[in-house]
């Protein structure tokens, strides 16, 4: 069984950053692509970024293209979402997630296809 926590939201006025943090424990994820979801209210859980399991491709929504970038420490067992110039629209809950399959190329962007979820993480962008 693994488990994620994130860590790192918050609120943030418009035009500021916030990192989130996701630790992993339990189970190696290193060959596990990772994805960066979020869910505002009223609204379905949606796919923000995601990072294939060596780390060397990544995905991302576009309206977050250029603003938030993902990364992965396979060391430490831990994924990072870097979120600049963020926007009232940014606000959401957001979700680390670890995907089902191993060694999966390109990234995948479907909940489906991702087993694993953290509690989530409170992003609250002020305009």
């Amino acid at each position: 069984q693994v488990q994620l926590v994130e860590s790192g939201g918050g609120l943030v006025q418009a035009g500021g950053s916030l990192r989130l943090s996701c630790a992993i424990s339990g189970r190696s994820i290193s060959t596990k692509a990772m994805g960066w979801f979020r869910q505002a209210p009223g609204k379905e859980r949606e796919f923000v970024a995601g990072i294939t399991w060596s780390g060397g491709s990544t995905s991302y929504k576009d309206s977050v293209k250029g603003r938030f970038t993902i990364s992965r420490d396979n060391a430490k067992s831990m994924v990072f979402l870097q979120m600049d110039s963020l926007k009232p629209e940014d606000t959401a809950v957001y979700y680390c997630a670890a995907a089902r399959a191993s060694f999966q190329y390109p990234v995948v962007k479907s909940v489906n296809e991702y087993r694993d979820w953290g509690q989530g993480t409170q992003v609250t962008v002020s305009s």
